[in-house]
């Protein structure tokens, strides 16, 4: 019996804490005691036990863990055409930590690679699927733009237009290609429509010499619109947004509200993953701009920040609220963000995680009945 079409009323983001033996074999390859197969036979060993884990649970949705990637976001655009990666002079600053020193910038005209090593990530977990439904995460377009922007070569990019136009047509030629390798649940990872609802992060980006920033939410549902176009059918694609997910620490702060209607009214994903495990995601109000009985909202109300269960009577409770503002049938439930978005992970233990994953099973059977 097939799926029914994603998302779940139980979903997850997508990455996952790094097991000890993938830690030591990444460690003997940097020492150079191993060499790049080896790591891939562990990482594929791991890979293959983290799937049997999800299915065991009940999730119809599962991941790789992010496993192959030390970032959720730089592994895949460093091997976009026309990008590369580079050693920053700092990392990313976020709440009392900053990321280690790195980077990606735009030194040609940006294309999709047809050999892109992520094609073969999909590939193999796929392949370990046992009546489950393989899910893709990559970055959305705008996170190329946004913190990176001064990192372009205007020399090749004149003129924003011709950027936005590439990165348009980059991420169609992605979604299309992961088509091809069978992929049918596709996520993109955008932090940055949270960015565009902070003061602080927008200030950020003006200095970093963004133009306008306030009015970059128009943009980036343009450009997503536009890599959208002809996808097929029966590809469900969602579009994930946090707050920042390093190490138990968030960058920013700041309720929907000020993209909410650009976001859920205008883009064209077929569901909406929301982080809203703390305040600093505002209330459910904001959920008013999504269209009826078209899209699905996937509410993050479990954290992946610390290991503390949360109360599944509390989780219901929110639930209910947020049918308030969003019809029943149009909610579900995942983690709020991955559990470990660069190599590092968040701080809880591996049971920690499998236990907010559970609850998170157990919560819809019980909430929606299925």
């Amino acid at each position: 019996m097939s799926l029914p079409m994603p998302p779940y009323r139980a979903d997850t983001v997508g990455s996952l804490l790094r097991s000890d033996n993938i830690k030591t074999a990444r460690e003997q390859l940097a020492q150079g005691t191993i060499d790049q197969a080896a790591l891939k036979a562990v990482e594929d060993e791991e890979i293959t036990r983290l799937v049997r884990k999800q299915e065991s649970l009940g999730l119809k949705a599962v991941t790789d863990g992010e496993l192959r990637r030390a970032w959720w976001h730089f592994d895949f655009l460093e091997h976009l055409t026309g990008v590369e990666g580079f050693e920053s002079e700092q990392g990313i600053q976020f709440q009392g930590r900053q990321t280690p020193s790195h980077g990606v910038r735009v030194v040609d005209r940006v294309r999709f690679n047809p050999n892109h090593p992520m094609l073969e990530h999909f590939r193999y977990l796929n392949a370990q699927t046992t009546g489950s439904v393989a899910k893709m995460t990559i970055p959305s377009p705008s996170v190329l733009h946004f913190r990176g922007a001064g990192q372009v070569d205007r020399s090749v990019y004149a003129e924003w237009g011709s950027y936005f136009n590439d990165l348009a047509d980059t991420w169609r030629e992605a979604i299309a290609a992961f088509y091809e390798a069978g992929c049918r649940y596709l996520q993109l990872d955008d932090t940055v429509w949270a960015y565009l609802c902070s003061d602080s992060e927008i200030e950020a980006a003006r200095e970093r010499g963004i133009e306008s920033p306030e009015n970059l939410q128009y943009v980036y549902a343009d450009v997503l619109n536009r890599a959208l176009e002809g996808r097929p059918a029966d590809m469900h694609i969602s579009l994930h947004v946090c707050r920042g997910n390093f190490r138990s620490t968030w960058i920013s702060e700041g309720g929907y509200e000020p993209v909410a209607k650009t976001l859920l009214g205008s883009v064209n994903v077929d569901a909406f993953f929301l982080e809203y495990d703390t305040d600093r995601a505002g209330d459910f109000r904001p959920l008013r701009f999504l269209p009826r009985g078209v899209q699905q909202v996937v509410l993050g109300l479990i954290t992946t920040k610390t290991g503390e269960l949360e109360s599944g009577e509390q989780i219901q409770a929110r639930l209910k609220e947020a049918c308030e503002y969003v019809p029943m049938d149009q909610i579900c439930l995942s983690p709020q963000c991955g559990f470990a978005s660069t190599h590092e992970g968040n701080n809880l233990t591996e049971e920690q995680q499998w236990e907010k994953l559970d609850l998170i099973v157990n919560l819809a059977e019980e909430f929606w009945g299925y």
